[in-house]
C-alpha cells in the first residue's frame, strides 16, 4: 500500500469510526448532551452503563489518537512549502493529544469515581464521601473536558484544518475547491473555543454550541472527500 492510499484510508476510517463511536455514546449515554447534567447524574448513569459503555469511551479515545498518524502522513502527502508542513503536523498532533487527554478521563478515572459514588453507604458518611466524589468529577470534568478537551481541542483542531487548507491551496495535489472548503470549517471550530470563555465561563455561548456540532460534521465530511480524491 502507497502512502497516498494509506492516508486516503486514514482520512475515511477516522471520521467515520469517530462519528460512530460519538452515535453510540449518544445513543447509550445521552452524550454530548449529558455533560451538561449534575454529576450525580452523570455517575449513576455511568455506573449503570457497565463494560458496553466503557468499550464506547475506549473507541471515542482511540478515534481520537488516530488523528496522529493522519496528521504526519496528510503533511506528507500534500507536499507543502517546509513550513507549513511542519506546522502542519506540529498543530494536527496537539489536536489529537488533547483530544485524547479530554476523553481519558471517561474509560479510566470516572469509572472509579462511580463505583464509590453509588457503593456509598446511607447516611452521613456516605453522604459526605459522594460530595467528595462530586468536586472530584467536576474539577476533571471541568479542566480535562472543558478546558483541555473542547477548548484547547477546538483550537488545535481548528488552526490544523485552516493549515491543510492552506495546504491545499499551495499545491496541486487536491482540488483547490477542497481547500477553500476547509477555510470557514476551520473558523467554525476555533468560534467553539469561546464557547465557555469569559462571561460565558458557567453557562456557556449558547451560539458556539450550536455552531461546533454542525462543524464537527462538515469537518468529517471534508476529510471523506479528502480521502475520496486521494484515491480518484
Amino acid at each position: 500500500m502507497t502512502l497516498e492510499l494509506f492516508t486516503a484510508a486514514l482520512l475515511i476510517v477516522v471520521p467515520i469510526a469517530f462519528n460512530l463511536a460519538f452515535f453510540e455514546l449518544g445513543r447509550a449515554f445521552d452524550y454530548p448532551n449529558i455533560l451538561r447534567k449534575e454529576p450525580d447524574e452523570i455517575l449513576r448513569r455511568f455506573a449503570a452503563g457497565g463494560s458496553g459503555l466503557l468499550l464506547r469511551w475506549q473507541a471515542l479515545l482511540l478515534s481520537a489518537l488516530a488523528m496522529l498518524p493522519l496528521a504526519g502522513t496528510l503533511a506528507v502527502v500534500l507536499a507543502a512549502p517546509p513550513g507549513l508542513s511542519v506546522l502542519a503536523v506540529a498543530i494536527g498532533a496537539a489536536a489529537a493529544l488533547v483530544q485524547a487527554l479530554g476523553l481519558v478521563r471517561w474509560p479510566f478515572a470516572v469509572p472509579e469515581l462511580a463505583r464509590r459514588y453509588v457503593g456509598a453507604p446511607d447516611g452521613p458518611s456516605g453522604d459526605a464521601t459522594r460530595q467528595t466524589i462530586e468536586v472530584v468529577f467536576a474539577t476533571l470534568h471541568r479542566l480535562l473536558g472543558v478546558g483541555i478537551g473542547e477548548h484547547l481541542g477546538y483550537l488545535l483542531t481548528g488552526l490544523w484544518t485552516l493549515l491543510v487548507a492552506a495546504s491545499i491551496l499551495s499545491t496541486a495535489v487536491l482540488p483547490a475547491w477542497l481547500g477553500f472548503v476547509g477555510l470557514p470549517i476551520g473558523l467554525a471550530l476555533l468560534v467553539g473555543t469561546l464557547e465557555f470563555v469569559g462571561p460565558n465561563e458557567w453557562d456557556g455561548w449558547p451560539i458556539a454550541g450550536t455552531i461546533v456540532p454542525i462543524a464537527y460534521i462538515a469537518w468529517s465530511v471534508w476529510l471523506i472527500a479528502m480521502g475520496v480524491f486521494l484515491i480518484a
